[in-house]
């Protein structure tokens, strides 16, 4: 009787925290923890109901694609993980120059994406924020990209500065692992060494007027459920002291890369990241959660129906790595499908594709985003807004097989639009681009 009792009490504080995360409230640690403690098979499958049910509350079915676009390979640290660590000897090292960056950065453009991420490795003189602020501008100038965003070393918060000056959306940097004893057994040389700097990034990216920024943890260096509370708890921390915490949390999870030297005590399963990727989306109703090419096809198209709301499509990982072959890789790519393929199979799911960046030049960022998005706002914006690119990508990059596929979702989508889709689409046809509300 005893054990009957507590298990009904545990259903009742889950079902509890459920009813929480779907009327949009931020979860506190304790709500987390148990979430974090959860066995019950059956639970689970309610738990994941209900993060795709809070994702479509505030996002509906949209989602979002884009493309890292690797910079720099050249790197002082010696994290054990990477392909670019220092002590890869074997590594073959690149850094882009600026008319490499534009090759790369047009080509993507010509695929059709409008977004992209762009990663640098960690080295003062080769990729430091001259030459961030110079491959910024010219992508803006001589691409048909509408939004960057970074993942790259932090910096003091005069440099994030002219980071966000130069035209910057999301800055991302990643704690890795919040565990101090492997932080520092995985970084033991290069600036990346010093937990503290590390740690404080997004407070100083924040301060220098960033209010869309991206966190996460490299999930498989320590215990993941240890991992996922400090995150949690670093997120509160910073909407306690600004208001606003991370507009996307990460999901990476640590793979094989040429060079690493690590150990896999701490592997997470893919059913383990199920449940990271529903409790992200649970304990912070309005943030993106983001899903690379570190994994393969068949469970990222899982975690788009668990909460997940944005991923990355026909990615490379090194620089010059769509140009051509040859570099070494940050890590090994799960699922190498290319973005039409992707989009394709996102619209066969019932799903929207979107390669929407309106809320950048809508002003929707930071405290704004979020309040819009826990009022079931932002969804509306985003469901026009990835109609409106998907037509575009449908004008201008589609196989004639996909856009079939294509047009027959946008005729269903129309027929629900209150806000003159069928007009924006014959303006997008007849040439007009970059349309938006």
């Amino acid at each position: 009787m005893k054990d009957n009792k507590n298990i009904n009490t545990d259903s009742s504080l889950i079902r509890d925290i459920l009813a929480k995360s779907l009327d949009m409230q931020v979860l506190n640690l304790t709500e987390v923890s148990a979430l974090l403690s959860l066995e019950d098979k059956g639970l689970w499958e309610e738990v994941f109901d209900i993060a795709r049910r809070v994702k479509e509350k505030v996002y509906g079915k949209r989602i979002v694609l884009f493309a890292p676009l690797y910079l720099s390979s050249e790197c002082t640290n010696d994290c054990l993980y990477c392909g670019f660590r220092k002590g890869h000897k074997d590594a073959v090292r690149k850094t882009l120059n600026v008319k490499e960056a534009v090759e790369e950065a047009q080509l993507l453009a010509n695929r059709g994406y409008k977004r992209l991420l762009l990663v640098a490795s960690e080295h003062a003189k080769l990729a430091g924020i001259d030459y961030m602020e110079q491959i910024i501008g010219a992508l803006y100038e001589n691409t048909d990209i509408r939004i960057l965003h970074a993942n790259t070393a932090p910096v003091s918060v005069e440099d994030f500065r002219r980071l966000k000056n130069a035209g910057l959306g999301v800055y991302q940097c990643f704690q890795e692992t919040y565990h101090i004893p492997t932080y520092r057994h995985m970084h033991q040389k290069g600036t990346k060494a010093d937990y503290a700097w590390r740690l404080g990034v997004m407070d100083r990216a924040i301060e220098a007027g960033f209010d869309d920024v991206g966190m996460g943890v490299l999930l498989g260096l320590y215990d993941w459920r240890w991992e996922v509370a400090a995150l949690i708890s670093h997120c509160r921390r910073l909407i306690n002291k600004y208001g606003l915490g991370p507009h996307t949390l990460s999901v990476p999870r640590l793979q094989p890369a040429q060079g690493s030297n690590i150990n896999w005590k701490y592997k997470v399963s893919d059913d383990d990241l199920k449940k990271i990727v529903a409790i992200y989306r649970l304990a912070l109703p309005y943030v993106g959660v983001v899903v690379s090419t570190r994994e393969p096809a068949l469970l990222r198209e899982e975690l788009l129906l668990l909460g997940a709301s944005q991923i990355s499509a026909g990615s490379k990982t090194s620089p010059t790595g769509y140009l051509h072959d040859g570099d070494t890789e940050q890590f090994e790519i799960g699922d190498a499908r290319s973005l039409e393929e992707i989009i394709e199979k996102i619209a066969s799911m019932g799903l929207v594709p979107s390669l929407c960046t309106a809320c950048y030049r809508e002003g929707r960022s930071g405290e704004a985003f979020r309040h819009l998005a826990e009022k079931e706002g932002i969804k509306k914006f985003c469901h026009e807004n990835a109609l409106l690119s998907l037509k575009e990508y449908l004008e201008d990059c589609a196989s004639d097989e996909v856009k079939m596929k294509l047009q027959k979702l946008m005729d269903g989508e129309i027929a629900k639009s209150a806000n003159g889709l069928v007009e924006k689409f014959r303006l997008i046809e007849l040439g007009k681009r970059d349309s938006h509300i």
